[in-house]
């Protein structure tokens, strides 16, 4: 099975894919993934969420330590809960479709194009390059601003409830942290927040860094699974240590 089996690659509309995300920061493209392909590639994703390291705490908005000089109510002071699974890209054996997509030349060029790149590399990290998030009944991702340019997923299956990607689009700016639009999202203002369909088979490409983002409460038996692809625009790029061993459970 080829990537072109799996995936509907429209070169046609990439003009137009690049001028959604330079304009809103996002860009999903449902049906992504070819009608026909979707079942083994849940199949794969299936069989290997029990593989899946399960790491659950208090997170904060910059994915760093909270600022003990921060008053209470700032940004940088405060925590939110996260709660999920992840399986490393060791995990995934070779005959693995999700991984063959994943590190197919032709799929890193599109996502490229629709960034406006002219190229892109995978990750050099051994766990971080590919993984699979799975949020099980009461997971949840704390609001956060991601600390890459962008983030590529794909969605594999649906939760019975909640696990919705909720957004607040460019909530600030490379100099501007926009601390009291932030904490008023944080105290539950809902105004500026929008929801990205992710339903299974669909390529979303996410600028995180300057919107701030979360994933609801997941409720239900079945698992909410997203598949993340690692791309920088820099060869050679590998998680921290401290980000694999929350993350995976490990550092190598």
């Amino acid at each position: 099975m080829t990537v072109r089996d799996l995936v509907e690659l429209d070169w046609s509309s990439v003009g137009e894919r690049a001028a959604e995300f330079a304009r809103t920061g996002a860009c999903g493209i449902p049906g992504f993934v070819r009608p026909d392909a979707l079942a083994p590639l849940v199949e794969d994703a299936r069989r290997l969420a029990p593989l899946a390291h399960r790491s659950a705490g208090l997170g904060t908005v910059y994915l760093d330590l909270p600022d003990p000089a921060a008053p209470p109510g700032h940004p940088r002071a405060w925590l939110g809960r996260y709660s999920l699974g992840a399986v490393a890209y060791d995990l995934f054996p070779a005959g693995s479709p999700i991984r063959r997509l994943y590190e197919s030349d032709e799929l890193a060029a599109y996502v490229a194009a629709i960034l406006g790149h002219r190229a892109l590399h995978r990750y050099a990290d051994p766990l971080g390059a590919l993984n699979l998030a799975v949020m099980a009944d009461g997971d949840e991702l704390q609001w956060h601003f991601d600390q890459t340019d962008f983030v590529v997923s794909l969605a594999l299956q649906d939760a019975d409830g909640g696990g919705d990607l909720e957004v607040v689009p460019h909530v600030r700016t490379g100099d501007d942290e926009r601390y009291a639009d932030v904490a008023a999202v944080l105290a539950g203002a809902r105004g500026r927040v929008v929801t990205l369909p992710m339903r299974p088979g669909t390529l979303l490409v996410f600028a995180g860094r300057h919107s701030l983002h979360r994933v609801s409460p997941v409720r239900g038996a079945t698992a909410r699974i997203v598949a993340l692809l690692g791309y920088d625009t820099r060869p050679g790029t590998v998680s921290s240590d401290l980000l694999k061993a929350v993350r995976y459970g490990r550092v190598a």
